[in-house]
């Protein structure tokens, strides 16, 4: 009886995992049919999704508060725009700047973990906020007396990606079905993103996670049981703003134009959010929070014109100010009634004999 209730489970969960696989990949077809604006919402909710996983490793596993994550996204999209366009005259492969990218956004992050080793709560936080306006401020005026930046004007003509010849800037065809750039980006962001998750849940439940959640619960406990609280924050650190070096390297490639001004603090109050939003310390609550704040004010803003218009017909209202009324609201009532996250974490389990 056993045998065959293990063989429904794992049958249903197979069935289960073939359905969404079918539904990721038919998504940026049917996406594409309202309009390819919807594809290009789908990527950015993707890159907010690379955001949130690296921002959870610090806030969510090791409970840093960091406040000036955009910077590590930014570092990322500097390096590949500035290998990867006409501004150094530079154009290497996207294969070969992404690494680049996120090793470089990598030791950022150690360059902002390391002096705030001590540092915990709103104190990290400040310290953070600083750290991240500071680069925004870097790549606003490093235009002279050496134009590396070109400053507020941003980079242009960013390289698209090129992989195995295929010209991710321009429309393909494939069995009579049109395949625009922004579906590419789509699938090649859905494989990254699968290769994050995977990354995430290994470190989650591999000895580096259980030390980040020992430091996050009670660092000098954890420093009595022998854990190298240095070496493993840092780490945090380190990984975290890595996925952000990823996730800027593709908003470059994507965008084919980048400036500093993508990179303000609001951006990092956002991504802060959608972590909160989904739960803390939940790979998967996470994800749900990033794509929840990611569609929802975009659906918010195409659907807030017609309805006026329905109802009224004129517009009384400018559609930003109700997507942003209706969306703080819906952050209040959530951190109201469910102040964990829509998705909080499970309190681990320890087994028996189990070391960390």
């Amino acid at each position: 009886m056993n045998v065959k209730a293990t063989a429904s489970t794992h049958f249903s969960k197979n069935i289960g995992v073939i359905l969404l696989a079918l539904a990721l990949i038919m998504l940026p077809f049917a996406l594409s049919a309202a309009g390819t604006a919807w594809v290009r919402i789908a990527n950015l909710a993707m890159l907010f999704v690379f955001l949130s996983l690296g921002l959870n490793i610090v806030v969510g596993f090791a409970g840093l508060l960091d406040l000036g994550y955009v910077a590590f996204y930014g570092v990322g999209a500097y390096v590949y725009a500035l290998l990867a366009s006409p501004q150094f005259g530079l154009h290497l492969p996207f294969w070969i700047i992404l690494p680049i990218g996120a090793a470089l956004a990598a030791f950022f992050g150690v360059l902002l973990g390391a002096p705030t080793l001590k540092l915990r709560g709103d104190y990290l936080a400040i310290v953070t906020l600083g750290f991240g306006e500071i680069v925004r401020i870097f790549l606003n005026n490093l235009s002279q007396p050496v134009n590396i930046t070109n400053g507020p004007q941003g980079i242009s003509q960013i390289d698209a990606v090129h992989v195995a010849g295929i010209n991710f800037g321009v429309n393909d065809s494939l069995f009579g079905l049109t395949i625009s750039g922004p579906m590419k980006y789509y699938f090649l962001l859905l494989a990254l993103l699968l290769l994050i998750i995977a990354i995430n849940l290994r470190l989650q439940d591999s000895r580096i996670g259980r030390a980040w959640e020992a430091v996050r619960e009670d660092e000098t406990a954890a420093r009595a049981i022998g854990i190298n609280t240095t070496r493993i924050k840092l780490l945090a650190f380190a990984m975290g703003a890595s996925f952000g070096g990823i996730a800027g390297g593709m908003f470059a490639a994507i965008q084919g134009f980048i400036s500093p001004e993508s990179f303000v603090l609001s951006e990092s109050v956002m991504i802060l959010a959608m972590v909160v939003l989904g739960g803390m310390g939940n790979i998967w609550g996470v994800i749900c929070g990033a794509l929840l704040l990611s569609f929802v004010p975009e659906m918010l803003r195409y659907s807030v014109v017609p309805l006026q218009q329905t109802l009224f017909g004129h517009l009384l209202v400018e559609p930003e100010v109700i997507r942003m009324l209706l969306f703080g609201l819906a952050l209040v009532l959530t951190m109201r009634f469910r102040p964990a996250g829509l998705w909080p974490q499970r309190v681990r389990q320890r087994k028996p004999g189990h070391r960390i």
